[in-house]
């Protein structure tokens, strides 16, 4: 068995005695960051053997404790902070055991991408979660470029050291109009949510040297502004999607959010107008 822990992002008490249970009960505890895990573990009385898993040896170490897995012992992997496997090396952990077919529960705690949606102010209904943007600059623009459309509100993850950049960037790909919620250190002592524009930010970050890790909470593209259609414009759409070879239930759903009107009420009609015209 394979227990996915979430920890906490700063406030210990966050920490669920459930999750506190489970690492006491597991063989070992595989961890991100071992010196960091220690503390957390120390704080709790928990004494368990910590096994090192990161980015960088995640392929062998895996492996070794999958057959630890599958030989009989129960572990329990962590991060440094909260939910394991999310924009993480834990991830990969956890496909390795789904294909060997061992069993995997997951344990959820804090995660800092959803405590900073919900304090944002932002729409939360549907949200990406596109977590650090890369260093390189060319694969940076290409998933900057793929975002400019993107309607939901969108969430990643930065240091304070590429702030300044990083927000600079979001600017140039988004405009300076596009709300933002800057949410740094969570849970934390100084915990600090800012709400404004993404030129107030980007000009925010260059004044003011950014402390503590930040997760960005940026408004999507707003809906296309235009006249809105009425009946016989919404109809006249549909049908010319019917010519393009579109199923009459898939050109008056496309009408109806085109349109705003009744996705049942243009598919009748639609369907009345093609009767009256056999």
């Amino acid at each position: 068995m394979l227990y996915v822990v979430g920890t906490p992002i700063g406030n210990l008490g966050d920490f669920s005695p459930r999750a506190v249970e489970i690492l006491k009960q597991v063989d070992f505890i595989a961890a991100e960051d071992t010196r960091v895990t220690l503390k957390l573990l120390n704080h709790f009385g928990i004494q368990k053997p910590l096994v090192s898993y990161y980015e960088h040896n995640l392929r062998q170490r895996g492996q070794e404790i999958l057959r630890r897995l599958e030989a009989g012992e129960t572990a329990a992997v962590v991060s440094d902070a909260g939910m394991p496997c999310i924009s993480d090396p834990g991830e990969d952990l956890v496909r390795l055991c789904a294909q060997a077919g061992v069993e995997v529960q997951v344990i959820p705690g804090p995660s800092a991408a959803v405590s900073a949606l919900a304090v944002s102010g932002l729409p939360t209904s549907r949200f990406t979660f596109e977590g650090f943007l890369s260093t390189n600059r060319k694969n940076r623009g290409e998933h900057l470029d793929s975002l400019k459309q993107e309607r939901r509100t969108m969430i990643f993850y930065e240091a304070p050291h590429k702030l300044p950049t990083t927000l600079e960037d979001l600017k140039e790909a988004f405009g300076g109009d596009r709300r933002i919620a800057l949410c740094r250190e969570l849970t934390k002592l100084h915990e600090q949510v800012l709400r404004m524009n993404l030129e107030q930010a980007a000009a925010y970050a260059r004044e003011t040297p950014p402390r503590g890790e930040y997760v960005l909470v940026v408004e999507g593209c707003p809906e296309p502004e235009g006249e809105a259609m009425d009946e016989a414009q919404a109809l006249s759409f549909a049908r010319k999607l019917l010519e393009q070879g579109e199923k009459p239930t898939e050109a008056a759903r496309q009408a109806a959010k085109a349109s705003g009107l009744s996705k049942g009420l243009l598919y009748k009609k639609l369907v009345q107008s093609l009767a009256e015209e056999d």
